[in-house]
């Protein structure tokens, strides 16, 4: 493995990336692919956030509930299955799935493709100048011939309530690693975090409590989303509170419950309190007023990542809040790896919309999927969003259990689907799916909606039946008979 110390005879690389999650990764190898040395510096874990404490983890955990719940709705298997999860073989997998919070081999993968990874904190101390501090102490500087590229990530926000640093709360870090299920957890926040992590742990046996500022549960996404995810969480046992704020925290004794204070007077007494309520990009201690601009600020950029006012410096994936997830984080790394490349070479750089070197999806063409019970999946523009931007539109919406491939993959099925449909020139702006085994079925509406294929066109893509994805059939039905 090479380390800032084992590189100290080279300082001079046509690319520095600083910060080793799936995002640098990715810039890393699209500067290695197209010629360009590069360094790589990271201060934890080579793999970021999404291997270690995000998306992976999570996902792990919460497959094996998901799947309980898929074969609790099959006739013939429900009766086996109705038993509790194996709570210590889930967390095994889930240590399994994490590499046991080692990076031995995302190392390895770094290094297969000629990036020489660099441990120890980055930070800028001028144009295309970082300085790595090693672990011991020892420092390293690094010159960028073209590029700096900051892919730092984004962390969690904690509030600055009266006892939080007593109280010791979880944030998404703790909740994807924790080695047991606590008694009693108290989520706050109903984002996809919130809604995931509730999921999780009220099947691995927590009784847990949903603390919402606000109306509902996933307030990104169409409303009906929220709602069904809601009430499958109530029916599992979880109680979910909206409209109320937490005050204050106390913990007198560190291993003993925390009592949370609501601003209506009440008070609740839980095992662990985790919040879940929003980010802040990892740009506090990075160097940005070396370069004149502010430290712990978000970076805004251009559709090829490029930070605006500069001719050197890239930011990529979370630290520039185009769009917070790691899919489209290595979205913007390839553009991003791209452009360097071609600006380098000095070829041509296609920065037009849907342009090789434009992250143009960023705009309107973000997918994700809530991994709940049922699962929430969308793409695109809302309703509320499309109408906001000025569109002419139409919300075509359909019973996801009216579809023949519902009945057969569960009974009892529920969920439902809405595309938003772009009046003027009849494309689809977004596409919303809500229920049991939807996830896969989300990237045919992202075809869909980045390719802006025209609803006459979509009526020629025909549906294999008996499946799920026959609600795109009834969908445009719906559509031409309205």
């Amino acid at each position: 493995m090479t380390d800032a110390g084992k590189n100290s005879e080279r300082s001079a690389y046509d690319v520095v990336v600083i910060g080793a999650g799936p995002v640098g990764e990715n810039v890393a190898d699209r500067a290695r692919a197209a010629g360009l040395s590069t360094a790589v510096v990271e201060s934890e874990l080579v793999g970021g956030e999404c291997s270690y404490w995000a998306c992976m983890p999570s996902k792990a955990l919460l497959r094996p509930v998901v799947a309980r719940a898929d074969a609790r709705r099959v006739p013939g298997l429900s009766a086996a299955v109705q038993g509790p999860l194996d709570v210590e073989a889930v967390l095994a997998h889930r240590d399994e799935e994490t590499s046991h919070w080692k990076d031995d081999g995302q190392v390895a993968w770094l290094e297969s493709v000629g990036a020489d990874v660099h441990r120890g904190t980055g930070r800028l101390t001028g144009p295309r100048e970082v300085t790595v501090t090693a672990p011991d102490g020892t420092e390293h500087r690094l010159t960028a011939r073209h590029a700096v590229a900051v892919c730092t990530g984004s962390r969690a926000v904690v509030p600055s309530l009266p006892g939080v640093e007593e109280a010791r709360p979880w944030t998404s870090r703790e909740a994807t690693s924790a080695k047991e299920a606590p008694g009693r957890l108290v989520i706050v926040g109903g984002g996809v975090v919130g809604v995931e992590m509730a999921t999780v742990w009220q099947a691995l046996g927590s009784e847990v409590t949903l603390l919402i500022r606000g109306s509902g549960l996933l307030p990104k996404m169409e409303p009906f989303a929220g709602e069904l995810v809601a009430d499958a969480l109530t029916e599992a046992g979880a109680r979910i509170r909206t409209g109320v704020s937490v005050t204050a925290l106390r913990r007198p004794a560190p291993d003993g419950p925390v009592t949370v204070e609501l601003d209506d007077g009440d008070r609740i007494e839980a095992d662990e309190i985790l919040f879940a309520t929003g980010r802040a990009p990892r740009t506090d201690d990075l160097g940005l007023e070396t370069i004149g601009l502010e430290p712990g600020s978000w970076l805004t950029v251009d559709d090829s990542c490029r930070v605006e006012g500069t001719d050197w410096l890239y930011a990529v994936g979370d630290v520039n809040h185009r769009a917070l997830l790691t899919h489209q984080g290595k979205y913007q790394a390839r553009i991003a790896g791209a452009a360097i490349a071609a600006r380098t070479g000095k070829s041509p750089v296609e920065t037009a919309p849907w342009g090789a070197h434009a992250a143009t999806a960023d705009h309107g063409a973000v997918p994700q999927v809530v991994f709940t019970d049922p699962e929430a999946a969308s793409v695109g523009l809302t309703l509320a969003e499309a109408e906001r931007a000025g569109h002419r539109v139409r919300a075509v919406d359909h019973d996801l259990a009216a579809v023949a491939g519902s009945g057969l993959y569960a009974d009892g099925y529920r969920g439902r689907a809405r595309m938003i449909v772009d009046l003027d020139r009849e494309i689809l702006l977004g596409v919303t799916f809500v229920g049991p085994g939807i996830g896969e079925l989300l990237h045919s509406a992202t075809i869909a909606v980045a390719g802006e294929v025209p609803i006459a066109r979509l009526w020629h893509a025909v549906p294999a039946y008996p499946t799920i994805s026959e609600v795109w059939l009834r969908l445009l039905e719906a559509y031409r008979q309205g």
